[in-house]
């Protein structure tokens, strides 16, 4: 099945791998936030039992240098794409509030990115994410 939009997620290849998936759970949290569209209907199994519902299409999960992060973000916004960042001083933090602290407080250009999920058309997002590999 083909899918009009695409979901991105991009994560700081020298992380912890609890790091990782701590942030890519948080930017796909965002996605689907404020993205109701791009979710599917709940599960039920054979026996009755339902399920939360999920992503409707496939969530890419990549890796890339800080470097990359940043320019992925700049591309991402100059292409007006829904973009959610997740920096380095939010592992410092407890909670949402001091979150958005954390990101209000650095320029756009010097956020220490540690992750971004990039949600949009998809010829614009591939030509965003293009030539960065997928996460092994």
């Amino acid at each position: 099945m083909r899918f009009d939009t695409k979901i991105g997620i991009v994560v700081r290849e020298d992380l912890a791998v609890w790091q990782k998936l701590n942030v890519t759970a948080f930017l796909a949290g965002a996605v689907a936030a404020n993205h109701p569209e791009a979710i599917g209907e709940p599960y039920e199994d054979g026996s009755g039992t339902g399920y939360l519902s999920m992503f409707r299409q496939p969530v890419l999960v990549y890796a890339a240098g800080a470097e990359a992060l940043g320019r992925v973000r700049g591309a991402a916004v100059n292409r007006s794409l829904d973009v959610a960042v997740f920096t380095e001083d939010m592992f410092k933090t407890g909670h949402d509030e001091a979150n958005r602290a954390a990101v209000r407080a650095v320029p756009a250009e010097e956020l220490a990115l540690v992750g971004l999920a990039v949600f949009g058309p998809k010829n614009p997002l591939d030509k965003t994410l293009k030539g960065l590999p997928l996460h092994p």
